[in-house]
């Protein structure tokens, strides 16, 4: 396409920003199949729009039976619709295209002109495309990351919504994804969009299929992490319905933020300023998806301040306050929030002067999260309590006998998940005696010697060894597999290993249901030159048998780390745990 550029815009070019209708509605009643129109039969318009700057182009082709229009405006951009509205800001003489397609696939298409002489200053100088592009004195356009650090850089909501309703991705929450140092450029010039994903991209499960993505890699168990040339050029158009600007994207290969969704790859703008932008778009499941964009190499101004929890004079009552709170010039902050991290509802205040407190009635371990509010993005503080006793008021719940953990069907008291290994949700390969639910737990290694499934009690609650100690689930495999279960307590981090106390059962026969014992009664724990706590027998010392253990680790054939390993299992339970009656 030859331009034609005007003094004072020599380095602007003529990619347009687009107005169109919606798509036609198709006669139902000429469902038959139908060709594509000859050439003598096309036919279509060009006049002028609302001012110089628009132009209406208009379908004028008879067709029958299901078809459909689309336009090529000659910018990199396209239109689908009988009748459309394009916008050309830019000298230059454009090539219009329009392509008509039948329902038995053959298409045919027409060619005309545009030649556009005037110049749309108004709408270069924009404060919008300034914002995103840095305006004409910038041609080499201004470059875009994933807010990575906000609350809320990728979420999700009904497609009818304006906020995060569903889920928002927490600050470096997807470190994994690969998508956090990728790059998106825009350009005045030639409306260029720029994508540099430095070879890999994060994209939704249904788009991981996509021919141009290779080496998908679940990232979180469901979403892929893939490898992705990016090298394909671009280009970015704005159109403004309603009083609301969208922002699209356009190539022959996937472009977006970070994050595929799929969809057209229109984003609406919910918030756009020199250094951040918000959008959402509706993505290929019908959903709206959420992202975040900071300028590249900025530092957001972060209010900072200090955490200060104490035990107050009440019966296990603690407070929590903030102290030296720095908020710099064009900030503000709308209150504080406090998750005490016993289950109980998040407490709030708009006055981050404020103290808040909470009373636990159980004692425990507790991690607190702490949230000020900032006007420019949240700023999180991760605290611990712990309470010693338990609170006067509080009736321990006891049972005598084992209670179920999980059974895939109606009882769930914590998730199981994998490490290092897959652990997924199947049909049950054999409805039979001693086990007929619908569904189990699978689980499959490869190459891992220490890979588990495990399932980890929420934040402070422990497994109750007083009473009995024995647990037991139902496992299906191959004669000869050996499978662990693992005892440890994870306030030791690193060195959990180091509380572990564990039994394997082996299986006897194929490709039967069996019910795998394990009776702690007389194991041991711990080793004396770790230097730390260790003991003969879990179950009758008083530090190792209640208010300790707190993770139940699965493995099949521990320590094995060649080939694939993999067994069913299910209905896991075992001694009762203080302060939950009954599962979810």
């Amino acid at each position: 396409m030859k331009n034609i550029i005007k003094s004072g815009i020599a380095m602007l070019m003529a990619a347009v920003l687009l107005i169109g209708c919606e798509p036609k509605e198709f006669d139902k009643s000429g469902l038959g199949k139908n060709g594509a129109p000859t050439d003598e039969a096309m036919s279509f318009s060009i006049e002028p729009g609302e001012d110089e700057f628009h132009f209406v182009l208009t379908n004028n082709t008879a067709v029958s039976g299901v078809h459909t229009v689309k336009w090529d405006t000659g910018n990199g951009s396209t239109l689908e619709g009988d009748k459309v509205v394009a916008y050309y800001p830019l000298p230059g003489t454009y090539e219009v295209t329009l392509t008509i397609t039948a329902n038995n696939g053959e298409a045919n298409s027409k060619l005309d002109e545009i030649e556009q002489t005037e110049t749309d200053y108004e709408f270069l100088a924009s404060p919008l495309l300034t914002a995103l592009t840095g305006g004409a004195d910038a041609p080499d356009g201004k470059t875009w990351v994933v807010d990575s650090l906000a609350s809320g850089h990728y979420g999700i909501g009904p497609a009818s919504g304006s906020g995060l309703e569903w889920w928002a991705a927490q600050p470096l929450q997807k470190t994994l994804s690969g998508s956090y140092d990728d790059e998106f450029t825009f350009k005045l010039v030639d409306f260029v969009f720029e994508f540099e994903n430095n070879g890999d991209s994060y994209v939704k499960d249904y788009r991981k299929d996509d021919p141009n993505y290779s080496n998908p890699v679940e990232v979180d168990g469901t979403d892929c992490r893939v490898t992705y040339n990016t090298s394909e050029s671009a280009k970015w158009s704005m159109v403004e319905k309603d009083g609301v600007n969208y922002l699209s994207l356009s190539s022959t290969k996937p472009v977006f933020f970070g994050f595929d969704y799929g969809g057209t790859y229109e984003y609406r703008i919910d918030e756009i300023t020199e250094t951040a932008i918000s959008m959402s778009t509706i993505g290929g499941d019908g959903n709206r998806w959420y992202n975040k964009l900071i300028l590249k190499g900025y530092e957001k101004p972060v209010v900072t301040f200090e955490t200060v929890i104490a035990a107050t004079s009440n019966e296990n009552e603690w407070s929590v306050n903030l102290n030296n709170v720095d908020i710099p010039e064009g900030i503000s902050v709308n209150g504080y929030t406090v998750d005490f991290g016993d289950g109980s509802e998040v407490y709030s205040t708009e006055d981050y002067n404020a103290a808040i407190t909470h009373v636990y009635m159980r004692k425990g371990n507790y991690p607190v999260t702490i949230t000020v509010l900032a006007s420019n993005a949240d700023v999180v503080d991760n605290q611990t309590i712990t309470v010693e006793n338990y609170h006067s008021e509080y009736i321990p719940f006891l049972l005598d006998y084992m209670v179920m953990y999980v059974d895939n069907s109606e009882v769930e008291m914590a998730p199981v998940v994998g490490e290092d290994c897959g652990v997924t949700v199947v049909e049950n390969p054999q409805r039979i005696y001693p086990n007929k639910g619908v569904n189990v737990f699978h689980y499959s290694k490869e190459n891992q010697q220490w890979a588990n499934a495990f399932m980890k009690l929420p934040a402070g609650y422990r497994f109750d060894l007083t009473r009995t100690s024995v647990f037991r689930m139902m496992v299906r495999g191959k004669a000869g597999q050996e499978i662990l279960l693992k005892l440890e307590n994870t306030d030791r981090g690193g060195n959990a290993w180091q509380t572990g106390a564990e039994l394997i059962y082996t299986i006897q026969a194929d490709d039967t249901w069996e019910v795998a014992e394990y009776d702690f009664a007389g194991v041991g724990a711990g080793w004396d030159w770790t230097g730390d706590q260790f003991t003969d027998d879990i179950t009758t010392d008083a530090r190792f048998n209640e208010g300790f253990y707190n993770i139940i680790r699965i493995m099949c054939n521990p320590g094995v780390g060649e080939g694939v390993h993999e067994f069913y299992f299910d209905d896991l339970a075992g001694p009762h745990v203080e302060g939950l009656k009954s599962a979810n």
